[in-house]
């Protein structure tokens, strides 16, 4: 005998544990990735009913309702993330409610993000997931479950840089290089909401696209100096803080924009090797930090977005908006995988549910 959730899923007759209803199987809809593809535009997703169920009292089923589409999962599909196994489900992003685990969790909204779902374990791109009942964050008021669902790797790879190298202090500049993209942009939020100066960079003449709670000084790098602008604005003395947010083209320019005992925060690349300076970075008495949010699990990734929570609970913070040209349906996923790795700036999600 089956249930049906709100969705249509079939889901086995439950056992009663101490711990809430642990269903025997739940058939799930579910992108599969079988093995790696040439580029994005070969990418050959499926869709798969696959049985799903929580096994472990610690573990949680969420149905998701929105989960968010990062170049990392269209890279990963590419074969540029060594680690990634096939074949999986991909997606590190969701939001969705709670219908199995916990009596005290069930029909929750929640929302969430990982380093390792999506890549080393089956991720979120599915009508359903299972997960660490620890990994799971309250949707703050205010905010929609698909907004929610766009919050998950910018912002937490924009906190995490910050966390591990200090965060922005009242009166400190933070220079921010890329400063429009995802993770420049919830870097310029977080920012501004501690109470900094934003300097960010650009290479085009456009104005600051997102949130900020302060004013934000934008540069152009094809039209401007940007280490004499930084220079200029700062008395002389440089950033507290450089968040590179692309590597190796700003590093020069990250680099001699730093005051003394200043520090840069690195989380890409586009080549492995720079020019390194050791003179400068030790008579700056300089800080370089990396961040890989690919290696942080489920429960980390949700201690660093807790962090985060009361900002966007107050309105400080806010998601990326969700344009409907950005939605897609799971049978989409090459076109929602090659929309983010192409110019274009909207967060792209899927509605798995919808």
């Amino acid at each position: 005998m089956h249930a049906r959730t709100e969705t249509g899923a079939k889901t086995a007759t439950g056992t009663k544990t101490e711990t809430g209803t642990k269903t025997a199987a739940l058939v799930t809809r579910s992108l599969r990735l079988n093995a790696k593809a040439d580029s994005v535009e070969t990418i050959v997703p499926t869709i798969e009913a696959l049985p799903l169920a929580r096994r472990r009292d610690e573990d949680v089923l969420v149905e998701i309702r929105a989960a968010a589409v990062n170049p990392s999962d269209a890279k990963a599909a590419i074969g540029m993330m060594p680690y990634a196994v096939f074949p999986r489900t991909p997606g590190r992003d969701y939001a969705g409610v709670v219908v199995d685990g916990p009596a005290d969790l069930i029909g929750r909204e929640v929302f969430g993000s990982s380093g390792d779902l999506g890549i080393r374990r089956d991720g979120t791109h599915a009508s359903h997931l299972v997960v660490e009942a620890a990994a799971l964050v309250d949707k703050p008021a205010g905010v929609t479950l698909a907004e929610a669902a766009g919050i998950g790797v910018p912002f937490v790879t924009a906190q995490e840089g910050f966390r591990r190298a200090g965060m922005p202090k009242p009166g400190e500049t933070v220079l921010i290089l890329g400063l429009n993209g995802k993770v420049g942009q919830a870097a310029a939020q977080i920012a501004t909401w501690q109470g900094a100066h934003v300097i960010g960079v650009v290479r085009r003449p456009e104005d600051y696209a997102g949130h900020a709670n302060g004013p934000v000084t934008v540069v152009n790098s094809a039209s401007e100096d940007v280490v004499a602008r930084v220079k200029d604005l700062t008395g002389g003395k440089g950033a507290d803080i450089v968040y590179n947010t692309v590597g190796e083209p700003y590093y020069e320019v990250g680099t001699r924009s730093l005051r003394v005992l200043g520090r840069q925060i690195f989380i890409a690349a586009l080549k492995q090797t720079v020019p390194f300076d050791i003179f400068a970075f030790y008579r700056g008495r300089h800080t370089y930090v990396g961040i890989d949010t690919l290696a942080l699990s489920s429960v980390a990734t949700a201690e660093v977005l807790r962090d985060l929570v009361p900002g966007f609970a107050a309105g400080a913070l806010r998601p990326f908006p969700i344009e409907d040209r950005a939605i897609y349906p799971l049978d989409r996923a090459r076109d929602a995988y090659v929309a983010v790795l192409s110019a274009a700036r909207d967060r792209v999600i899927f509605l798995p549910n919808g």
